[in-house]
C-alpha cells in the first residue's frame, strides 16, 4: 500500500477512530522510562499521531510533544482533542519528511501507523531529527482473532466484508521489523490489553478502520447485519470483550 494512500484513506474515519479506537496500557511508559531512560523532560515527536489517543499518554507523562500527522482531518481531531495541553505542538508532515528540526527530540514514537510507511525513508528521517542516542519506539494494537469464539467470528466477517483487508494488516510490517531497526539491535514488549463494548462501540470500532466498506458501498448493510448477528450471538450482559496484544519495538537508532 503506498505511503501516499495512507495518508488519506482514514479522512472518513475520522469521528468512529476519536470515539472507538482503544487505548494504550499503562505498561508501555514504565517501559520506555524503565529501558529507554523517558522522563518528563524529554522532548518527543509522534509520528502520526492522528486523533492523539497515543499523544494523550505522553502529554499526561508531562512531556512537550510534536504531533507530526499528514492527514488533515486527523490532525483537526487531534489538535482538538489535546487543545487542553500546552506543551503539545501539531505539526503537519509526513514520517519520511516530518519538517521538524535536525537533532531535536529524545524520542520518536509512532503508534499504530508505522505500516503505512516507507520505512527506509522513515529511519533515515527519524535519525535526522533525533538527538544522539536518541530512541525509536513503534507500537500497535494488535486485535487478537481466534482466542475467544466471539473473535473468530469477527475476523470471520473483517475477512468476508473487508476491501483490502490482507493487503494492509499490519503483521505485514511487524513481521519485517528487523529491516526498519537494522543494523541497529532492537527489543520488544507485548502486554495485554482489552476494549469491553457494546454494540454501538463494537459499530464504532469497526467502521474506524480503512479496509472497512464506507455507508455508500453496497456490502455495507448486508455487513452490519451480520455485525449484529455476531454481537447477539456472544454478547453477555450487551457487552462483548476485543482483546489485543499491544506490542511494542524499540531501540536508539544510528
Amino acid at each position: 500500500m503506498p505511503a501516499s494512500d495512507g495518508t488519506q484513506r482514514f479522512s472518513s474515519r475520522v469521528e468512529n477512530y476519536v470515539r472507538y479506537r482503544p487505548g494504550y496500557p499503562p505498561e508501555v511508559v514504565d517501559l520506555i522510562k524503565d529501558e529507554c531512560g523517558l522522563t518528563c523532560d524529554s522532548i518527543i515527536a509522534d509520528v502520526a499521531f492522528g486523533t492523539g489517543i497515543f499523544t494523550k499518554v505522553l502529554l499526561e507523562n508531562g512531556n512537550r510533544v510534536f504531533g507530526v500527522e499528514p492527514n488533515a482531518d486527523m490532525r483537526k481531531a487531534g489538535e482538538a482533542f489535546l487543545s487542553g495541553y500546552p506543551r503539545f505542538t501539531g505539526v503537519a508532515g509526513t514520517a519520511e519528511v516530518t519538517t521538524l528540526a535536525e537533532h531535536n527530540v529524545d524520542f520518536v514514537t509512532v503508534a499504530q501507523a508505522a505500516h503505512w510507511f516507507d520505512l527506509a525513508k522513515a529511519r533515515k528521517e527519524f535519525i535526522r531529527i533525533a538527538k544522539p542516542g536518541g530512541w525509536s519506539v513503534l507500537l500497535w494494537n494488535e486485535r487478537r482473532t481466534d482466542s475467544t469464539p466471539f473473535l473468530r467470528d469477527y475476523e470471520q466477517l473483517v475477512l468476508d466484508y473487508g476491501t483490502d483487508y490482507k493487503e494492509v494488516r499490519h503483521e505485514r510490517t511487524t513481521a519485517t521489523i528487523h529491516e526498519f531497526f537494522a543494523p541497529t539491535a532492537f527489543h520488544s514488549r507485548v502486554f495485554e490489553n482489552h476494549q469491553e463494548i457494546d454494540y454501538a462501540g463494537l459499530e464504532g470500532r469497526l467502521l474506524s478502520s480503512s479496509y472497512i466498506p464506507s455507508a455508500d458501498h453496497p456490502q455495507h448493510r448486508p455487513m452490519l447485519a451480520e455485525l449484529r448477528r455476531v454481537f447477539e450471538a456472544h454478547q453477555e450482559n450487551g457487552k462483548v470483550v476485543l482483546e489485543y496484544s499491544t506490542r511494542v519495538y524499540y531501540a536508539q537508532l544510528s
